[in-house]
């Protein structure tokens, strides 16, 4: 008897995929997502993400279209909403889903839409509603991330392009972004060691490092989504910006904050701590789109980050990136980048995967010294690396 038809002999001819719900989960999707391009080169490509995702796809040549699952104010209503929006995707006429996003919810969806071909882990409960899916074997399950979406597309028969991250921006936007941060340059009591405008358009982390070495642009996120277990203190993130800036000195560098409305207080202690030379450090906070900082974080000559979304978007765009690491599990989750150095604390109840310390304690990222994360940036900028003295101590 003939085994059962793979997803990619049936050659469908307008996808949709189901975006995950987080930055993070987005950004690690994308060499999924190129391989379904790969596999498909002529169908119509469309991914349903919700907002703030979007702008991950919005400028992928591996995607035709982005819809928007805005369940606030297009989809409202725990059922009512979910309905709503199989019906506007009924109109359509998609001949197949591929679901990276893991719940139930999504493969109801794309069932109530009358796709079909629907494909995905049989998980959570919806392998019935799926026409094609794939185990999450528990080998899998120990795997990167990357890895993981991946894995599932082989398990639909399809052949796997390279497990490279892909964040590409516009000219429009790399010349912004480089405009943007020559401003802020113009503004402090320090300029370009040349006095001259660099090259437009995407640099390489040679060419930032050569071409602004004497004004350094330091990322930091002190923010993370998932709760206090993934954030290093704002306090130590501020004494970071001190020692940074006390080392250039008269040279001048620049810290960019970024993050949301939830940051903007980290962004203000960051600041307090730089008190004796405030322009050094920037708050960026609430204040782009996702797209504008994803432009400034390429323009960085290292990028100091909690594990979250803007981790992977860094990974993304190939800045060098310093990861600091409290609750969650760096194999499976940490930065996909040979550009990434990760700082973390081996505690015998880690990675406990909590949102809050389960033992009220913090120690895996209290441990973690702004001097000990200073001496991985000094790397990074070309800095001496020696012992950091914090400014005023004299020690």
């Amino acid at each position: 008897m003939a085994g059962k038809v793979t997803f990619k002999q049936m050659n469908p001819e307008r996808i949709l995929i189901r975006s995950t719900n987080w930055i993070g989960d987005a950004v690690m999707t994308t060499p999924a997502v190129h391989t379904i391009r790969k596999n498909f080169p002529n169908a119509e490509i469309t991914m349903l993400a919700m907002p703030w995702v979007a702008d991950i796809f919005r400028l992928s040549p591996d995607v035709d279209k982005v819809l928007v699952y805005d369940k606030k104010d297009l989809y409202p209503g725990r059922i009512k909403g979910v309905l709503k929006l199989a019906n506007h995707l009924r109109q359509y006429r998609f001949d197949a889903a591929i679901l990276l996003q893991n719940a139930f919810e999504a493969a109801f969806i794309v069932w109530k839409a009358g796709i079909p071909l629907r494909a995905g882990y049989k998980r959570d409960g919806r392998g019935l509603l799926l026409t094609h899916g794939v185990e999450l074997t528990a080998e899998i399950r120990t795997r990167h991330q990357v890895h993981y979406y991946q894995m599932m597309l082989a398990g639909l028969g399809l052949d796997l392009g390279p497990d490279k991250l892909r964040l590409p921006l516009s000219d429009e936007l790399a010349g912004w972004a480089k405009g943007y941060i020559e401003c802020l340059k113009g503004q402090g009591p320090f300029s370009s060691h040349d006095g001259k405008a660099h090259p437009e358009g995407t640099v390489s982390t040679e060419t930032r490092n050569a071409g602004e070495k004497v004004i350094p642009v330091i990322g930091f996120n002190p923010g993370a989504a998932y709760g206090p277990a993934k954030r290093w203190p704002a306090e130590k993130f501020g004494q970071l910006a001190a020692l940074i800036a006390h080392h250039h000195g008269e040279r001048g560098c620049l810290i960019l904050v970024f993050g949301t409305r939830d940051d903007t207080e980290a962004a203000r202690v960051i600041r307090e701590y730089s008190a004796r030379t405030p322009f050094h450090v920037i708050d960026m906070t609430a204040k782009t789109t996702l797209q504008q900082v994803m432009a400034l974080i390429q323009r960085c000559n290292v990028f100091v980050t909690n594990d979250s979304g803007l981790m992977h978007v860094a990974a993304g765009l190939e800045t060098p990136t310093i990861a600091i690491f409290g609750s969650t599990d760096h194999i499976a989750t940490g930065p996909f980048s040979e550009r990434a150095v990760v700082i973390r604390k081996e505690m015998e109840c880690s990675p406990c995967l909590q949102s809050e310390c389960p033992r009220k304690h913090l120690n895996c990222l209290e441990e973690i010294s702004s001097e000990e994360v200073y001496l991985e940036v000094a790397k990074v900028l070309g800095s001496s690396p020696e012992k950091p003295l914090m400014p005023g101590t004299g020690q």
